[in-house]
């Protein structure tokens, strides 16, 4: 019995995996348990085909990304750090960040679930976050999925 190891994809071979699409609705989810499960379908995870060196993981077209929901009193006492350039740190609150950025809090929470590397980046360029029910990504006819449901 061998191990599957996917083979990275190069100009001579295809890429031995083929990523579906996969369409999430954020509404009324939880933060933390949404970005998880996005973060192991993105790596490739759910596949019995997983390898770590290799980026075998779907697409996330993320919607309504604006009725996402914190437990607790994370609104008011989540604070986002980032450096300027400046003498000194910028912070906003989580419903600050809500107002005007609002795909940037699941983006974030996604991102520092993903591996430091090269590939987490690759990783991070198959979601999809919009603003809304709409999205640009119908020709890829993305199945819904229903993610971080409490069952």
């Amino acid at each position: 019995m061998k191990t599957f190891m996917a083979k990275p994809a190069s100009k001579k071979a295809p890429a031995s995996v083929e990523p579906k699409w996969l369409l999430v609705d954020a509404e009324d989810k939880v933060v933390g348990r949404l970005a998880s499960e996005i973060a192991v379908i993105l790596m490739g995870k759910h596949r019995p085909t997983y390898t770590p060196h290799v980026d075998t993981g779907d697409f996330v077209v993320v919607v309504n990304c604006e009725k996402i929901k914190f437990t607790g009193q994370k609104w008011e006492q989540k604070t986002y750090a980032w450096y300027t350039g400046y003498t000194r740190q910028r912070t906003q609150t989580a419903g600050d960040r809500l107002q005007r950025k609002p795909e940037m809090i699941l983006r974030e929470a996604v991102r520092r679930m993903l591996p430091k590397s090269k590939l987490g980046r690759a990783m991070l360029s198959k979601l999809k976050i919009y603003v809304g029910s709409d999205h640009p990504h119908q020709a890829q006819q993305p199945e819904p999925t229903e993610l971080a449901s409490k069952s």
